[in-house]
């Protein structure tokens, strides 16, 4: 009884359908590489986790306060209006 499902046919994956998976390159912009496994054999990227601000830690806080300043000001929210 456990060999019949699906109205008594039994599935089975098919052979010889899937890609064949290589060892890959990956070689970004900012010259780092590292391998993988891929159906391709070289892959090249504009930004990896060596050169991206947010995996670095160099992403940039300041201008997103920027933005909440100009915002305030064009409004006119003042911070001692808020306050009280």
């Amino acid at each position: 009884m456990a060999e019949k499902c699906h109205g008594g046919r039994r599935d089975r994956m098919k052979k010889d359908i899937h890609p064949e998976m290589k060892d890959c390159t990956v070689t970004c912009a900012c010259g780092n590489s590292f391998t993988c496994k891929s159906t391709k054999s070289e892959i090249n990227v504009e930004v990896c986790s060596e050169c991206h601000p947010f995996y670095t830690g160099k992403q940039s806080r300041a201008s997103r306060a920027g933005r909440v300043d100009k915002f305030n000001k064009k409004y006119g929210f003042d911070k001692k209006e808020a306050a009280e």
